[in-house]
């Protein structure tokens, strides 16, 4: 039986290595002992982590890591945790950590649930970002996306009452997906001005993708929900 802490056995990714560069691979070797976590199942102490008491962003499946190194550097009051599962994108960001002088970013190289399940303390994080997850856009796959009502749950019992989830798509059949999940779920409400989607906020960087899409005429879909319970 499924709970708010084993949502589900199905994996929302797929695991790829890939090729890494020699950049990567020296930012993995001389950054990951200071700025990755490494693997565990006790819960983690924000502010040891950091050095201090601030406001904690979760994103889950940061890509290569440029949006979210950006939003780091443009907010250093406010902590950050990555969490990708691409080893190379892991390597990229660390190295833009290093280059960039980020001291308010940390990340983790594993899946997102089992690290929500053991690693992120109840009521403990501001603001979690999921953008441009896999859309699993065959109907066969569909059980395969990550936003469904386990992981709402399990979601919403880390996050602090008035925090904010925010998703983002470029898959409309993914947004859909996401506004009826999101409507069943006792602990959001949405914060559109009119729902089910909002403008893209400041706060979510364009990236050099998303807006190539854009002037192609390609749809992108803003969720923001605040945690209420």
């Amino acid at each position: 039986m499924e709970s708010a802490e084993h949502p589900r056995t199905i994996k929302s990714f797929v695991l790829r290595q890939g090729r890494r560069t020699k950049a990567q691979e020296e930012a993995l070797t001389n950054l990951w002992p200071v700025f990755g976590i490494e693997t565990a199942d006790t819960p983690l102490d924000f502010p040891s982590l950091f050095g201090r008491i601030a406001p904690v962003t979760l994103e889950i499946g940061f890509g290569n890591g440029d949006s979210l190194a950006q939003m780091a550097r443009a907010a250093p009051e406010r902590d950050f945790i990555g969490i990708e599962v691409h080893t190379p994108g892991v390597g990229h960001l660390l190295k833009l950590i290093g280059e960039q002088g980020l001291q308010n970013l940390r990340l983790l190289n594993s899946d997102a649930v089992e690290i929500l399940q053991k690693r992120i303390p109840l009521n403990s994080l501001e603001r979690v970002q999921l953008f441009f997850p896999d859309p699993w856009h065959k109907s066969k796959h569909n059980k395969r996306r990550i936003v469904q009502a386990p992981f709402v749950s399990l979601l919403a019992s880390r996050m602090q009452t008035g925090g904010v989830f925010h998703m983002a798509t470029d898959w409309e059949n993914y947004a859909v997906h996401m506004a009826e999940v999101m409507q069943t779920s006792p602990d959001f409400v949405n914060l559109a001005p009119e729902p089910p989607y909002a403008p893209r906020p400041d706060t979510r960087p364009l990236t050099k993708f998303e807006n190539r899409g854009l002037k192609l005429g390609h749809g992108v879909w803003d969720l923001l929900y605040k945690k209420i319970t």
